[in-house]
């Protein structure tokens, strides 16, 4: 095989996806400086570094499996999200950026030691294991229905080296016997016929029971509203959900019928568009 550099192999992948609507530059430069290892810095510094020849095939092999849809992250095996590098499967949801927002509410709001937190419905643990590490006092628990995506979350936890309890099974189960101060969960809540419009990378490849909900997209919140009991909350406690950016009105309504004393809040995300609810009890 031909030898390369850094800048080359750049050049012949952009020319290898101009044709290809599932990929763009940026995926590339992704791909590229993460398999050689290097920050963005390091990768502009590098541009003139040639490749071996193994290197040069495997980015070619990974630049073919990106044109073609799949996505950069399941390339990787890995996702950045809050600072952190997540391992991602494909029995895992790959972190959203709007997610970060929902992290950033949370910490913005709460700077008490020693609070008990669950993570429901976990994925990689993006969530629950972002407030570990910006809150190292907090207990964590981390929930997922899918004993292979907990195993991913748990893998997570030890690589990044932070303490959290991981517990199978089905929405607030796990729970049961316990209390706790925050309640967090990115749920399913693509509705089934919202599907036209999503990216069809998504729709291949990413897990659908992450992605997908019954009742026009309310199924989990309504069984969250539902089977959420005080048992399960210390005093003041607070729930945190995401949210499709049309549910907001629906979801909250549906949390003030079933828990009147309670305040509920819709927050927007950085792009301005409804995506997080808080509900705050009056326990």
């Amino acid at each position: 095989m031909p030898k390369a550099t850094v800048f080359e192999a750049q050049q012949w992948a952009f020319s290898f996806i101009q044709d290809q609507p599932a990929a763009d530059q940026d995926g590339v430069k992704l791909l590229l400086r993460t398999m050689l290892g290097y920050n963005p810095t390091q990768y502009l510094m590098n541009l003139r570094t040639e490749l071996t020849p193994k290197q040069y095939q495997a980015f070619k092999a990974a630049v073919t499996k990106y044109a073609q849809g799949y996505p950069v992250q399941y390339i990787l095996g890995q996702a950045d999200f809050f600072g952190l590098t997540l391992k991602v499967t494909a029995d895992t949801l790959i972190p959203r950026v709007e997610t970060q927002d929902l992290v950033e509410l949370i910490l913005s709001q709460h700077s008490e030691s020693q609070l008990k937190v669950a993570d429901i419905g976990t994925g990689t643990g993006a969530i629950g294991l972002a407030l570990k590490a910006n809150r190292p006092d907090w207990q964590v628990t981390l929930t997922d229905l899918s004993p292979q995506t907990l195993a991913v979350a748990q893998e997570n936890a030890r690589n990044l080296n932070l303490d959290v309890i991981a517990k199978p099974g089905d929405l607030l189960a796990p729970l049961v016997g316990q209390k706790y101060h925050l309640l967090v969960s990115n749920p399913p809540y693509i509705a089934e016929e919202e599907e036209s419009v999503m990216d069809q990378s998504v729709i291949d490849y990413e897990p659908h029971l992450a992605l997908f909900a019954e009742d026009g997209g309310l199924a989990i919140y309504k069984r969250l509203a539902q089977e959420l009991t005080l048992d399960l909350l210390e005093p003041q406690a607070h729930l945190y959900l995401e949210i499709g950016y049309q549910q907001g009105p629906a979801v909250k309504a549906l949390f003030e019928a079933h828990f009147p004393q309670a305040k509920v809040e819709i927050y927007q995300d950085l792009a301005g568009k409804d995506r997080m609810i808080e509900v705050a009890f009056n326990n």
